[in-house]
């Protein structure tokens, strides 16, 4: 570990537009709280547990002007025993070489610990400012002991509570201060905002492993424990040119299993994920196939109208009397009618096959989804759609189509207006969202219909008016006889 972190340099950092700062401790010494507190959000979680965040996890803060990426890391133990606690402190030390600025945590209610001198010798050797700050300072008794820690021959350490706030802001002047100048974010790239692509799935289906070989190096811990994943981790992605922040979540387990507050944390998160996410990659574990939990997890992200690629994974896993590309999709459809729009792309995590397929189906439902049509080939393609097959008769007349419009894309939702809305049944609307999706290059996108009845309104409008004359029409009608 020494020799690793001796080695780092600010040349290393991943390419970035933010500064970065990146925040290490022992485990449990408050680092999410503070994390949270400088993003304005409740993204890490937060628990009295040790070593519950594991990941990196970044998220973005501004102070004095300046906007910085944050990343909240698992827990620095310069002895770790176990090989999940190893893989852990290859993820802190990963953060500070991406890190323009380090601040360590003290733990100022628990006093100086033996770990903490073993970090600092560490940490010393870092090229880059490195500042240190005693958590949990929220009264006089607690601000007495924080000279214990000046025992380790630092040469400031402030004194904060990042639950209360207090001494935060005074820490954040000292560390925007060193950040590199603003030249370095470049103000000529586009003003387009990543796409946002989030990797769901249920737990230990290879969600991590798929994220780390995208991204090409260890970003997220891989243990063959399911759970290990705890937060929704943002990174951001360069992928064939294309820009995306990747959202690699925690698997969702179903409710009976959900054990502890920790885990319901961790689910509430991973459907958070599928909200913000644009396009949703959801991982179906191959030789497993697909299960009830898959089936509910993909209605929610169907219902909210996300861009979805299904990859199955381990795929090289599969039993060779099973492992027929096209009957498996079949299989999938079946068991996921309501998703049949979405590609499905088979997959190794572990070995990269059928990565690089899977982010061209990414790219293409991206298009999909943010496609915007100009009315007149929308309308050409509905009323060709409806000449083929008219819609059954509603109280025994025809249902007329007569224009439509797109009103949104993300997904691509339209209004259409015919004279009787509710002869529009649902599986007819299920035939013109398949022949629109085929017709306009749709493939691959959820597509949203809104159905509009023109002869409802007219009537509506005629007895409004009605109401406001009534005598109008009792003059015409003496006037007939």
């Amino acid at each position: 570990m020494a020799e690793t972190i001796e080695n780092i340099s600010a040349s290393a950092a991943l390419p970035r537009r933010l500064p970065v700062l990146a925040l290490v401790g022992r485990p449990n010494v408050g680092t999410s709280t503070l994390f949270n507190r400088l993003t304005r959000e409740r993204k890490a979680i937060v628990h009295d547990l040790p070593g519950v965040t594991r990941d990196r996890n970044y998220g973005t803060a501004e102070w004095s002007g300046r906007k910085f990426l944050v990343i909240d890391t698992g827990g620095f133990e310069p002895a770790a025993e176990t090989a999940l606690k190893k893989q852990v402190q290859e993820q802190t030390r990963l953060a500070i070489e991406e890190a323009d600025a380090i601040l360590f945590l003290f733990d100022g209610k628990a006093g100086l610990n033996p770990l903490d001198r073993e970090a600092v010798d560490l940490l010393r050797r870092v090229p880059k400012p490195v500042f240190f700050a005693a958590n949990k300072i929220d009264s006089r008794a607690r601000e007495n002991g924080l000279y214990e820690f000046y025992a380790l021959g630092v040469e400031e350490i402030l004194a904060v509570s990042a639950e209360h706030g207090i001494g935060v802001g005074e820490l954040l002047d000292r560390v925007v201060k060193t950040f590199p100048g603003e030249e370095t974010e470049t103000s000529t790239e586009k003003e387009t905002k990543p796409l946002a692509l989030a990797v769901i799935g249920r737990p230990n289906v290879g969600k991590s492993t798929l994220v780390n070989r995208l991204l090409g190096y260890e970003r997220s811990v891989v243990d063959a424990t399911p759970g290990t994943t705890r937060d929704a981790l943002d990174t951001p992605l360069e992928f064939a040119g294309r820009s995306y922040t990747l959202i690699d979540t925690a698997g969702i387990r179903r409710k009976a299993r959900v054990a502890d507050r920790l885990e319901q944390y961790s689910v509430v998160r991973s459907l958070g994920s599928i909200d913000r996410g644009d396009v949703i990659v959801y991982i179906i574990d191959g030789p497993e196939g697909v299960t009830s939990q898959d089936a509910q997890i993909l209605a929610y992200a169907a219902e909210r109208g996300k861009g979805l690629v299904l990859a199955v994974n381990k795929w090289d896993a599969v039993a060779a009397d099973k492992k027929e590309p096209r009957a498996y999709r079949q299989e999938v459809y079946r068991k996921l009618p309501f998703v049949d729009f979405a590609p499905v792309k088979f997959i190794s995590a572990a070995t990269g096959q059928g990565v690089g397929k899977m982010m061209a189906a990414v790219k293409s439902v991206a298009a999909a989804y943010k496609l915007k049509i100009p009315t007149s080939p929308l309308n050409q393609a509905l009323r060709a759609i409806f000449a083929q097959y008219q819609p059954p008769l509603a109280q025994g007349k025809p249902v007329k189509f007569f224009y439509a419009t797109q009103i949104a894309v993300g997904p691509p939702t339209f209004a259409l207006f015919v004279n009787f809305a509710q002869g529009i049944g649902a599986a007819y609307e299920r035939y013109l969202v398949h022949q629109l999706r085929q017709a306009l290059g749709f493939e691959g996108a959820p597509l949203r219909l809104v159905i509009r009845g023109r002869r409802e309104e007219g009537t509506n409008v005629q007895s409004r008016r009605r109401k406001l004359n009534p005598g109008k029409r009792r003059g015409r009608s003496r006037r007939r006889s």
